[in-house]
Order: C-alpha cells, then sequence, then structure tokens
C-alpha cells in the first residue's frame, strides 16, 4: 500500500504540532522497523521536516531519525 506524498506545508503543520505538545526530553514510544513492539525512549531534538519530504524526529538511544508517525508521546 502506497501512502499519499504530503505537500512540504502539511509536513511543516505536523511537525508544528507535535512540537507544540511534546517537547525536547519527553518520554515517547516509537515502533521501530520491522517490529511491533513499542520501544520507550526520549526525544532529542523537536520535529522537523526532512529534505522536504518526511516529517522526522531524533531520539534517544535511536541512529539515526525515525519518521514522526512512528513516535506516540507517553
Amino acid at each position: 500500500m502506497s501512502r499519499r506524498q504530503q505537500s512540504p506545508a502539511e509536513l511543516q503543520a505536523a511537525c508544528d504540532a507535535f512540537n507544540q505538545t511534546v517537547q525536547v526530553g519527553a518520554k515517547v514510544a516509537l515502533k521501530r522497523d520491522g517490529s511491533d513492539r513499542l520501544w520507550p525512549t526520549k526525544t532529542r531534538s523537536n520535529a522537523q521536516v526532512m529534505g522536504g519530504h518526511s516529517a522526522v524526529i531524533w531520539l534517544d538511544g535511536i541512529s539515526g531519525s525515525y519518521l514522526l508517525d512512528r513516535v506516540t508521546p507517553i
């Protein structure tokens, strides 16, 4: 199943909404690639648009960034 590509404005709006409710250092649950298990971690950045095509965030103990839609505040 393919997802509809979001516009840069939609991606920025998703980041803005996330950043309004979740502070840097907040506890979140991550659904990692290839796993249904939720991993507890903390944010280490604000959400941001990467390359004009993805809303991402960087997390403690996780290499690289993850798509924002895989992160849930706890």
